[in-house]
């Protein structure tokens, strides 16, 4: 059964579709009959591969690379006229019995990207029984889809906040607060060696989604993590009194915020660092190579964006002169990190 949301939060399919760029398309012009006729090739091959029993990672791989392939040369409008066209074909159904493409497809809690989808992302415990009892197949396909270069960015973004939050407490003392922004379940908290051993003051944990604050409060009570109920709405009106912070994150969240918003976001997060304080948001980058088959198999549709696109939202934000900001590349090229330090 799919959450219902608090009704307050700015991240829906409806959202998303509304910042995608637009332009009238008539659906049997040339640019998209073209394109149409290739993609059912594509499906027609992947088809005869499956009926022939190949090899499902070798089958997945292909078609990634051509879905990324047409989704390149196409003009947007396009492609989304063709999304649906991959989504009520034959084969879906048999990369449905990959775990993590069937979650995410099917948003059983209401919307995308939710922490569920991160825990097969991360391959966390807690989704292992689900993956045990998935059919050879689907088996042979996670295999694969958790190591595209979305996935592998995923986790070291996860890892990488853990980092920042030791770092914010070995430099600031016990007194250290901290404030995730769409915590999710907080996966980054499991190895964050300040929270195992007391050196935090808090690390309070905001997400729209009840079941992740449920989560959050049963796995990590007794600890200085707080889990509180709130969407992205909730920061800018400034629905909490959360207080002031040391470094406040948010890691999954821009993907699906447009330019104005992320800007309203960084503002209002700015204005509650402490001095010195850090803020942290990260994106997926023009460019990532497994974005064809998330937005179709996956029905998973994130806003990515270029270093200038980075940038545009930090300089939109604040006075240069008054913050360090930088921004950069994860490992693989997949997502990218802006940084702004407020000055003491």
């Amino acid at each position: 059964m799919a959450t219902i949301l608090d009704g307050k939060s700015l991240i829906t399919a409806e959202t998303i579709a509304a910042s995608l760029p637009r332009k009238n398309i008539e659906p049997h012009s040339e640019a998209f009959e073209t394109a149409r006729v290739e993609l059912a090739l594509i499906l027609h091959a992947t088809h005869q591969q499956i009926e022939k029993r190949k090899d499902p990672a070798e089958i997945i791989r292909r078609l990634m690379s051509y879905l990324e392939a047409t989704r390149s040369k196409v003009h947007p409008d396009v492609w989304q006229a063709l999304i649906p066209v991959v989504q009520n074909h034959p084969v879906l159904e048999y990369f449905l019995e990959d775990p993590l493409t069937r979650w995410s497809h099917s948003k059983p809690r209401g919307y995308s990207g939710d922490a569920q989808l991160l825990d097969y992302i991360y391959c966390d415990p807690h989704v292992a029984e689900s993956v045990e009892n998935a059919s050879e197949i689907g088996k042979a396909l996670y295999s694969h889809t958790k190591d595209v270069p979305s996935c592998v960015a995923a986790r070291e973004r996860r890892d990488l906040l853990t980092r920042y939050v030791d770092e914010i407490a070995t430099r600031n003392g016990p007194e250290a607060e901290v404030l995730a922004i769409a915590a999710g379940h907080l996966r980054e908290a499991n190895c964050s060696a300040a929270l195992k051993e007391g050196r935090l003051k808090r690390w309070v944990a905001l997400d729209q989604d009840p079941q992740s604050v449920g989560l959050i409060t049963r796995d990590f009570q007794g600890t200085a993590v707080e889990a509180i109920d709130g969407s992205v709405r909730t920061v800018l009106t400034r629905g909490h009194k959360l207080g002031s912070f040391d470094l406040i994150y948010a890691s999954g969240l821009y993907d699906y915020l447009v330019h104005k918003v992320a800007v309203k976001l960084t503002k209002t997060c700015l204005q509650m660092l402490k001095p010195n304080g850090t803020f942290l948001f990260a994106n997926y980058a023009e460019g990532n190579p497994d974005a064809g088959y998330r937005e179709t198999f996956m029905n998973w549709v994130l806003l990515l964006r270029s270093e200038a696109d980075m940038w545009n939202i930090i300089n939109a934000s604040v006075d240069r002169n008054t913050v360090e900001a930088q921004v950069f590349f994860g490992e693989n090229r997949n997502v990218l990190y802006g940084v702004i330090k407020k000055r003491g």
